[in-house]
């Protein structure tokens, strides 16, 4: 029996599956016909069984929402994220095909960095007319500051995609180039990564090529860019989060063992980058850009940039740093260029390009111009110059007022415009809803330099969507990923990015130097975990007091609870006076993410700074913070009970104490962990001060569910009964929450914990004497200390030396934290150009 009719009688993922006609099929030749080289993977496939096969993606869905996987869609105009989408089918290649594809991808990739070498050079190619000058001095990619200095690494292009079409011939294309800051093969690795967990017997039996080998070369590479030392300090600069690619910066600096930074963190001191840290200025060898390059230096390119970096291109200029992608690079990406590379192939290497572009016409030219106006029904029009920026028009869907409109356009701007041959993509079965459907692929391929040409990924980030239009736009756009599998004629060896034995290392007692926007993140990050843990205790006790009552009013801590709730914002004090039920307001104080105050608010902007810093959290610390904000319930609408709130409360405070414990027992004592910790314990201790000020008016009646309320919220209540039983007393109950430094949830304890911090924190040692924010809070650790509660009148509400520790502490923690914000945390201002150097404008 054929492997074909195997197949067709067995029930699989794949029956009923056909491709539409006249499409390239990337898996099947014929309907339930495999391809002689996925004839044994679609035979191992069908074998998991379809049940098994659902159970598993729903896996790779888990995981890739636990490693909070996600992507900034094209077509979302609000820039939210999205999940990442893998599709458990991969896209799979022959080794033949394969290595066909990779020698022409080189050949392109050695010919771009060619003409980006020679338009900011010599300038040859326009002067023998292979360039027209219009095409250069209208590319708003050409950067004049930049013409005339040639890379000190003798390269423009270290990293390059190609991102490429299939026709139904089954021959590639390249549909467009990415020169300026290559992006996807993070991605591309995390499928790689998921995939091969849920489909492990299919992977190593199919021999697939490991991906590791490339981000090897590319690692190796990037620290070779700077020889002249053994442990040369890399630096991934990212613009930053809100932006589509800052998942991915976080992802490969993490995985290239390179930092994270961004514009504010580096500096030029004697025309060398530096990073600004805590402990002074480090010197960087090398940057992996992630940032377009007309905003990577605000002094003589794109003023106001706050991505860039203030002088980079003096320093370049100088050779003591190098950027990779050399700044100018973007230049060679721009749809128009795409135009020439035909003859400039022929020209440069006397050959055909091996991989050709799709047909490209620049409106600059009369001849192309005329072509292209007469031939609207056929081609799609686009900006010349920024792919990225604008969606491609068809004018066969506009209407007739529309056309005229473009058709004035490009007369009137004909160097702005090209006219491109639309692809009909190939196809690929995709997983929906358990049966598969033909949806159009895009395959973006990665390169990295290696000696004198270009190592390339063995796979690539595959893209799918149901319109090949989508697509057409840019890659990002599509619906979903697959992993590309590039299958291998003989056996795969094992490939490891770790060190080799026989490389120096330099032995550190701590992580890499931290720059003051990562402390001012991770200490706001403390901040914001220890407020949330404090709401959702609070509305914790409060919900479960009232849900024990059949008549809440009657329940003796209730105004107790309710001006705690306002003293630490969660309600308004109105609320308290006014006629309005307090279970009506319940559901709104913890689920309302649109009410600044509610629980759900609180822990959205604890996940969105915990964002900002992701790349020093640990995979485990991150994935509590996913799931805490994703898992917490939103308002629906509906009513809501007692007991419907409890639930998520509970799961918020036990998820919270598992953060902090991880940050305990597994984050290095590095100045990151102490702001971070700085940040927990000043919110705490000034949470604590409010509930103690809003409490203090009913401790002086005793009463037991008063007192045990307030321990209840404050997280003390098993440590008080261990020592007094049930004896509660106002007392015993201020002595542990305030005063007690044993206590790890008393306001001494915090205040004990921020002195050492501050005596840790770098200083200058030519200072002499205490700094401002260590004699803060030794101050008001020594209130603390000095306050003696047996001695305190009966009614503490009436206490003048209690009420005013607490004002000086209610007072003093936010005056301490505005005192560590200014030393160490402080950033500074915008940059400006002296003069608008873009071209074009």
């Amino acid at each position: 029996m054929s492997q074909s009719a195997a197949i067709s009688t067995t029930p699989s993922v794949f029956a009923g599956y056909t491709s539409p006609r006249g499409v390239f099929d990337e898996l099947f030749a014929r309907p339930e016909e495999p391809r002689p080289h996925v004839a044994r993977f679609v035979e191992q496939f069908t074998q998991i069984g379809h049940e098994e096969l659902v159970r598993r993606w729903q896996q790779a869905e888990k995981l890739l929402l636990e490693n909070g996987f996600t992507h900034n869609a094209h077509d979302d105009p609000s820039g939210r994220v999205r999940p990442w989408r893998l599709d458990g089918i991969p896209l799979l290649l022959p080794s033949a095909e394969w290595d066909a594809l990779a020698d022409g991808l080189r050949q392109r990739a050695a010919l771009l960095d060619l003409v980006l070498k020679d338009v900011h050079g010599p300038q040859n190619l326009l002067k023998r007319g292979l360039l027209p000058p219009e095409l250069l001095f209208s590319h708003a990619g050409f950067l004049r500051p930049l013409h005339g200095q040639m890379p000190v690494s003798g390269r423009f292009l270290h990293l390059y995609a190609a991102d490429l079409a299939r026709s139904p011939d089954g021959r590639w294309w390249v549909a467009s180039d990415r020169t300026e800051d290559p992006s996807g093969a993070g991605y591309a690795l995390e499928n790689r990564i998921v995939l091969s967990r849920v489909l492990p017997e299919v992977f190593h039996e199919s021999e697939v090529r490991r991906l590791a080998s490339y981000f090897m070369a590319l690692q190796q590479h990037l620290k070779q860019l700077a020889p002249q030392r053994d442990n040369p300090f890399v630096v991934l600069l990212s613009p930053g989060p809100g932006t589509a690619n800052f998942f991915e910066d976080v992802y490969l600096a993490r995985y290239l063992g390179f930092t994270l930074v961004q514009g504010a963190d580096l500096g030029v001191r004697d025309d060398k980058v530096v990073l600004k840290t805590l402990g002074g200025l480090t010197p960087v060898d090398v940057i992996v850009r992630r940032v377009e390059s007309p905003f990577c230096d605000p002094l003589e390119l794109v003023g106001g940039s706050l991505a860039g970096v203030t002088g980079l291109l003096q320093a370049v200029r100088k050779g003591t740093v190098v950027v990779a992608n050399a700044l100018g690079s973007g230049f060679a990406q721009a749809p128009a260029v795409m135009a020439f590379l035909e003859p400039l192939c022929r020209a440069l290497f006397g050959e055909e390009l091996k991989i050709p572009s799709v047909a490209t016409w620049w409106c600059g030219g009369e001849r192309e111009r005329k072509y292209v106006l007469s031939h609207l029904d056929t081609l799609v029009i686009r900006d010349a110059f920024q792919k990225r920026k604008h969606d491609p028009v068809r004018p066969w869907l506009l209407s007739s007022k529309e056309r005229d409109e473009l058709v004035a356009s490009i007369k009137r701007r004909p160097y702005h415009f090209v006219g491109q041959e639309t692809v009909q993509r190939s196809c690929a079965p995709v997983s929906v809803g358990g049966r598969c459907e033909p949806w159009s692929v895009a395959l973006r391929t990665f390169l990295v330099t290696s000696g004198d040409s270009y190592d390339v990924m063995p796979g690539g980030l595959a893209r799918v969507a149901r319109s090949p239009e989508t697509l057409d736009v840019t890659v990002s756009a599509g619906e979903g990923s697959k992993d590309a599998w590039v299958l291998s004629d003989e056996p795969v060896r094992p490939v490891s990015l770790l060190r080799q034995k026989s490389e120096r290392i330099e032995l550190r007692r701590s992580g890499s130097e931290l720059p003051s926007r990562v402390a001012d993140n991770l200490y706001w990050l403390g901040r914001h975990v220890a407020r949330a843990d404090g709401a959702a205790r609070l509305l914790r006790t409060l919900i479960g007091r009232l849900a024990t009552e059949s008549e809440s009013a009657e329940v003796p801590e209730r105004q107790l609870l309710l001006r705690c709730a306002a003293a630490v914002g969660q309600i308004d004090y109105r609320t308290i006076t006014n006629d309005t039920p307090i279970e009506s307001t319940l559901p709104a104080m913890v689920l309302d993410e649109l009410r600044p105050s509610s629980l759900r608010s609180q822990l959205a902007t604890m996940y969105r700074t915990a964002w900002t810093v992701r790349d020093r959290l640990s995979f485990d610390a991150w994935r509590i913070v996913s799931r805490i904000a994703g898992d917490f319930p939103e308002a629906d609408g509906g009513p809501l009970g007692f007991n419907e709130l409890l639930p998520p409360l509970n799961r918020t405070v036990v998820d919270l104490a598992a953060f902090s414990g991880l940050v305990a027992d597994s984050m290095t004592r590095s100045q990151g962990w102490r702001f971070l910790d700085i940040g927990r314990r000043l919110e705490h201790a000034l949470h604590v001060t409010r509930l103690l000020s809003a409490a203090a008016p009913d401790l002086g009646r005793d009463e037991a569910s008063v007192l045990e309320s307030l321990l209840d919220a404050g997280d003390s209540l098993m440590t008080y009964r261990s020592r007094y039983m049930a004896n509660l007393q106002a007392a015993a109950v201020l002595d542990l929450l305030l005063t007690d430094d044993t206590n790890p949830r008393s306001v001494a304890f915090q205040l004990e914990t921020l002195v050492r911090h501050l005596d840790n924190l770098p200083h200058d040692d030519r200072q002499a004497g205490l700094r401002t924010e260590q004699r803060q809070a030794m101050g008001l650790l020594y209130a603390v200390r000095n306050l003696d509660v047996l001695s305190l009148d009966p009614n503490p509400g009436r206490d003048g030396e209690l009420n005013g520790l607490l004002q000086q502490l209610a007072y003093g923690l936010p005056e301490l934290s505005e005192a560590i914000t200014h030393r160490y945390l402080h950033h500074s201002g915008v940059s400006r150009q002296f003069a608008d150097l873009r071209p074009g404008v």
